[in-house]
């Protein structure tokens, strides 16, 4: 018996991951990753970087971050305080959900993480005061590999749940998307 369990989401390998919590007078304890488990759950995922993220003020939003070619990165973001919407983007060239996207209200304690796959670009909106959210990764960060698209494109059409406030420099001129945009290989 294993303390994840994956929830298939809309877009293919996109999941919620849910953690059984063990609690007892003194609080409570979860597993947020098991490397065995992802795998025998048939989602393999090695981490490779583990960052940390603090966001202040409701309706900030990073993102939509992805990486290409041959430094393609799976996420599994977990939030750690407040609330966020957190949005990921199916940029995999030939998948049937080509650009669609699919959003979950990750809050701290919630017991979820979500398990993006390659190929995803991602992206969240605060919808407390302030979040943290750890974030695994499964591939380093490659500079020069990074993309982006920007979070107000109409392609996409994301219904953010509050207005977009705060976004950083890098993030506010990521481009829309273009007719010959293809996707970038998982």
């Amino acid at each position: 018996m294993t303390d994840l369990q994956l929830q298939a989401l809309p877009l293919d390998g996109l999941f919620s991951v849910v953690h059984k919590s063990h609690g007892d007078a003194r609080g409570r304890f979860s597993r947020l990753f098991c490397e065995g488990s992802l795998g025998e759950l048939g989602t393999p995922f090695h981490v490779r970087q583990i960052n940390h993220s603090h966001t202040v003020g409701q309706g900030s939003v990073r993102g939509l971050h992805y990486q290409l070619g041959d430094s393609p990165e799976a996420k599994l973001i977990t939030c750690l305080r407040g609330e966020v919407w957190d949005v990921a983007v199916d940029l995999r060239q030939g998948s049937p959900t080509f650009l669609h996207w699919h959003a979950e209200h990750l809050r701290a304690g919630d017991g979820r993480s979500l398990l993006i796959p390659a190929g995803f670009a991602h992206g969240f909106q605060v919808l407390s005061e302030e979040a943290e959210l750890l974030y695994l990764h499964s591939a380093d960060y490659a500079p020069g590999r990074e993309g982006g698209l920007s979070v107000h494109d109409p392609k996409l059409a994301i219904d953010w749940p509050l207005a977009v406030k705060n976004l950083s420099a890098r993030d506010a001129e990521h481009p829309w998307l273009t007719p010959s945009f293809a996707g970038v290989c998982p």
